[in-house]
């Protein structure tokens, strides 16, 4: 399975059978280039312009706005009910976190999650290769709760989203930290970041857990 990176939220996740895409964004609500893109299966987190961009999709795709289970092209996609901030949604709103089974593999796209998971979800989960967390530090999960739930998932793969980038429109989202601050709590500076992922279920036995920065 390949993974490619959009931008902000938003991947590519590309398998034999199936085209993915997570949280597409408003190219003039963000500021960032978003991408002609064909997919199976599209996923929104939740209803905000930076993460609902459906229109921006070709093809006819099953998109995804809810909790669930659900399956297309051999790809099994549950979706958990969270929060989007830590006061039970009354700041933000609902989110939704998706986990995608892919090839073997088990994806876990946050969204834009605000909180912990309860040991209900977290068991609801269950087993996560690849874990794709913001970590922006503001309007999510804020960063003295992000190691702890990284230690909880124990996935392999830690693929940061959702921190500030070049041409991010600074008006709405001045207040993100860069991903450096992110690295350099983990004690991962100088990751060189990758434009594609390719990932095989057997291969994530023979790794640690590692940091995997990706560009546009």
């Amino acid at each position: 399975m390949d993974i490619y990176y959009l931008g902000h939220s938003s991947f590519h996740l590309r398998s034999k059978d199936a085209s993915v895409v997570t949280d597409p964004f408003d190219p003039i609500y963000t500021g960032l280039k978003f991408p002609p893109i064909e997919a199976d299966i599209v996923s929104i987190s939740h209803d905000h312009k930076d993460h609902n961009y459906v229109e921006g999709i070709k093809g006819t795709p099953l998109v995804l706005t809810w909790p669930g289970e659900f399956e297309k092209n051999d790809v099994r996609v549950t979706g958990f009910a969270t929060q989007h901030d830590g006061a039970e949604g009354s700041e933000r709103g609902p989110n939704v976190m998706y986990k995608f089974e892919i090839e073997g593999l088990n994806i876990l796209h946050c969204g834009d999650l605000g909180h912990l998971l309860s040991e209900e979800t977290s068991s609801a989960v269950g087993e996560v290769d690849i874990l794709m967390i913001p970590v922006g530090g503001v309007f999510t999960i804020p960063n003295a709760q992000i190691v702890k739930l990284i230690n909880e998932i124990e996935a392999k793969i830690i693929i940061p989203m959702h921190y500030q980038q070049s041409n991010l429109n600074a008006s709405i989202f001045g207040q993100l930290q860069p991903v450096d601050v992110f690295l350099k709590e983990r004690g991962a500076e100088g990751i060189e970041p990758t434009k594609k992922l390719t990932v095989k279920k057997e291969s994530l036995s023979l790794t640690d857990q590692r940091v995997v920065v990706m560009s546009i």
